[in-house]
């Protein structure tokens, strides 16, 4: 990765200089086609030896900006799953991945030859105005969970964007995506995405992307005490955000160097404690970089004010006290637990 590291650097300073206006649809796409078309999207695969690397792209983005954090790590994310599970790469273009069921919004998927007809609602599907490929869950004629790739341009497919009222993270545009016999197929076999060992593995570099957002607001805290009066209180909370920085990063290369010597083992429980952890550290973050800044930043550093926005939404994809049930629940099937040294 540090042959395309000015280039990709390139691309992001090209899309942040912009900073003052809200990103719209035309420049998310331009960012990304561009980061496509320079091979910047081609990332190490998870356990694979650079996990971390890939990391730690994902948060380098996240901390310039999550709405094009959240296309690009969709497109990568489809990358890595299709290469995990047919061997082969991905079709030409930007991709993304669908995978949210909620039990009003669910796709079938009727087989026909190797192909199949989708027919349903799909939710929550960023980016559906700007990639051309998605990746989605749906559900067979045996009622078995099954991931298919289909093409955004054919006939039966519509967007609709009524429900979509977001101010943070609002130009991700995580829409719903309607199906009425649209053609897919299939990847990998049933159950297989949820099986694979790169579903957890995926689910840690959110995290990551969790990290590099709160890392940028809390370099906006240190630049301001490098250049401020002596003020005890923000010093402390300076203190506090570094506290709760470090704490994630090692925490973010602990399970990466976990993942890496483990390629094939179920990840869940080190990823489910490295989500914990990281959430823990960028609620921190943002508590204490806003007490410690006030209102300034918010209302006169665009860069500032939209992460500080868009961040609290994007976090959000962790389940908050569920997703803490269910990393205790990990913890009592176990016969013990090693808390030592």
């Amino acid at each position: 990765m540090q042959e395309d590291a000015h280039g990709f650097e390139s691309v992001l300073t090209a899309f942040g200089q912009r900073r003052k206006e809200p990103a719209t649809d035309d420049r998310l796409l331009q960012a990304m086609q561009q980061c496509v078309e320079s091979g910047l999207d081609q990332l190490p695969m998870p356990g694979r030896g650079q996990t971390l690397q890939r990391w730690q792209r994902l948060a380098t983005v996240a901390g310039v900006d999550l709405a094009l954090l959240k296309l690009y790590e969709g497109h990568t994310d489809a990358l890595a799953i299709i290469r995990e599970l047919t061997g082969q790469a991905a079709e030409a273009g930007i991709w993304g991945v669908w995978a949210a069921e909620p039990p009003d919004a669910r796709v079938a998927a009727s087989r026909q030859g190797d192909s199949v007809r989708l027919k349903g609602r799909k939710a929550w599907c960023s980016g559906a105005q700007q990639i051309d490929h998605a990746l989605i869950t749906a559900w067979d004629d045996d009622e078995q969970s099954c991931l298919v790739a289909v093409a955004l341009d054919q006939p039966g497919i519509s967007i609709d964007a009524q429900a979509w009222q977001a101010v943070g993270m609002g130009s991700t545009s995580s829409v719903d995506v309607h199906f009425d016999n649209a053609v897919g197929h299939c990847v990998g076999a049933s159950g297989a995405y949820l099986s694979r060992p790169g579903f957890w593995q995926g689910g840690a570099g959110i995290a990551a992307a969790w990290y590099g957002a709160a890392a940028a607001l809390a370099r906006a805290l240190h630049q301001q005490r490098q250049k401020g009066r002596p003020d005890p209180h923000a010093d402390a909370h300076l203190g506090a955000v570094d506290a709760a920085l470090c704490g994630a990063s090692a925490a973010l290369r602990e399970c990466a160097a976990w993942i890496d010597a483990h390629p094939d083992a179920d990840a869940r429980l080190p990823v489910q404690r490295l989500r914990a952890q990281v959430e823990t550290a960028v609620e921190q973050v943002v508590r204490h970089v806003g007490r410690a800044l006030g209102a300034t930043p918010f209302c006169r550093d665009a860069h500032f004010a939209r992460l500080a926005v868009d961040l609290p939404v994007f976090i959000r994809q962790s389940h908050a006290e569920k997703d803490l049930a269910q990393l205790g629940q990990l913890i009592t099937a176990q016969s013990t637990q090693d808390w030592s040294l």
